[in-house]
């Protein structure tokens, strides 16, 4: 079984399902092909653009009143650039153990692990208790406009369950006391917002008094840059930095609002990564990461644009975001609008119900513990597009220790992304036995 996994992983990889953000770029349709010859069993298309397919089989359970599960792992992956690999980031070639490839982590070996686990209640060898859903999606890399979104909105009466496996998996964290599995309960909220910013144009060379828009947003994107970010404290992060194995005074100040930042300032000489992720964690985070201006050298700038990603901790709404914004940017906020293109409010699921006992089983059989971590997510998956109509969605994997939960980190959507063969069998296994309690299939 752990081979199918491999094998599975690898032609997803080489499938190069890269989505840069464009309709006409993922190409999921590939990999649904893959899945499809995989399972040897039809599934139903989902397709709003040519090409930009989802594949999804709906398994009718034996007990109308048993939970529904559903799976929802990805197919696209982002863009690379092949000049920081070591390895080609297409070829899914195994070197020392690992497998190396664009998605490897995210999240095709996920993808691989619950595809080999889901199929025999696919080709119908075990009948689940409950209702399954298998989903294999497009388009989550660009926000699931071409996927999950539509999908759910769409077709809810299909894609309603009660709980959900989907992504992150991640390795055990290093500075934990004692081994505890992640498990990824929720995700911030994302406000993506164009900045725009208007001037008079006149030439280059007479600069003097000139009303330039890029100046304007030159001004309001460094205020953003400068002003400290507010802190939100979480119930996860809590539990998280209880696990830890750090003296007791920088624990503290890691729950503390007024010390989180010198604490997290400490981290980061010895583990950036790490430090990285905790101040994502506990902050509302900005980051202007596009601008645009102007329409020749010498033409005063008459319009300027910033694209700014920011990602948002529970009880954060657009109202809270864009008066700190223009807080943020001080005397240029008379002149720079804020526009809305993407809002979607921090997703959280509880803890302690039927598919959270059912992982703890699992780790336990496995691992030889049932200690589960809450943590959440700096980043947004498509588990928000059911979380937000009550579906409680987690993700969850075993990592050998090859990798921690820091280096994992870099190297989502970094360079020489790459998965040990080991941790593809462990996170294959884990699926196969949260699915045997958690569905309880009768033969």
């Amino acid at each position: 079984m752990s081979t199918e996994a491999l094998e599975l992983l690898q032609q997803l990889i080489r499938n190069e399902c890269v989505n840069d953000g464009t309709p006409q770029s993922g190409h999921e349709y590939r990999s649904v092909a893959t899945l499809v010859d995989y399972f040897g069993v039809e599934g139903e298309v989902f397709e709003p653009v040519p090409g930009r397919q989802s594949l999804i089989y709906r398994i009718e359970g034996s007990d109308p009143e048993a939970p529904s599960l559903g799976l929802s792992p990805h197919i696209d992956v982002v863009p690379v650039d092949a000049s920081g690999w070591t390895q080609d980031p297409f070829g899914a070639e195994i070197v020392d153990g690992f497998v190396y490839g664009r998605g490897a982590v995210d999240m095709l070996n996920v993808t691989a692990a619950m595809s080999v686990a889901a199929r025999p209640y696919i080709t119908g060898e075990l009948k689940p208790r409950g209702d399954l859903l298998f989903v294999a999606l497009a388009d989550e890399e660009a926000g699931g406009a071409l996927g999950a979104h539509p999908y759910t909105e769409q077709r809810w009466d299909q894609a309603r369950v009660d709980y959900m496996l989907t992504e992150v998996a991640y390795p055990p964290v290093s500075y934990a006391s004692e081994q505890s599995i992640p498990v990824a309960t929720g995700e911030k909220g994302a406000f993506w917002s164009l900045l725009r910013s208007t001037g008079t144009p006149g030439h280059g060379s007479a600069p003097y008094g000139s009303d330039n828009a890029l100046r304007k947003m030159v001004e309001a994107i460094h205020g953003i840059f400068s002003e400290p970010m507010p802190v939100v404290i979480t119930h996860e992060w809590r539990e998280f930095v209880a696990s830890l194995e750090i003296p007791d005074d920088v624990k503290e100040a890691l729950i503390d609002p007024d010390q989180v930042d010198e604490a997290i300032d400490t981290f980061a000489v010895d583990d950036p990564l790490f430090a990285r992720y905790a101040h994502a964690v506990t902050h509302l985070t900005i980051s202007p990461n596009m601008l645009n201006a102007g329409m020749k050298s010498n033409v005063i700038a008459s319009q300027a644009s910033a694209n700014v990603d920011i990602r948002a901790l529970p009880g954060t709404d657009r109202a809270f975001v864009d008066s700190f914004l223009f807080k943020a940017m001080g005397s240029a906020r008379d002149d720079v609008d804020i526009e809305p293109i993407q809002d979607f409010e921090a997703t959280l699921s509880p803890m302690g119900n039927p598919l959270w006992d059912a992982i703890a089983d699992s780790v336990e059989k496995i691992e030889g513990h049932r200690r589960l971590l809450p943590t959440i997510m700096n980043v947004a998956t498509d588990a928000r597009f059911w979380r937000k109509k009550g579906t409680i969605a987690y993700g969850v994997g075993l990592y050998d220790d090859r990798m921690d939960f820091s280096e994992m980190l870099a190297l989502f959507h970094g360079h020489d992304e790459r998965v040990s063969v080991e941790s593809v069998a462990r996170t294959t296994r884990l699926y196969t036995e949260i699915f045997d309690r958690f569905l309880s299939p009768e033969s």
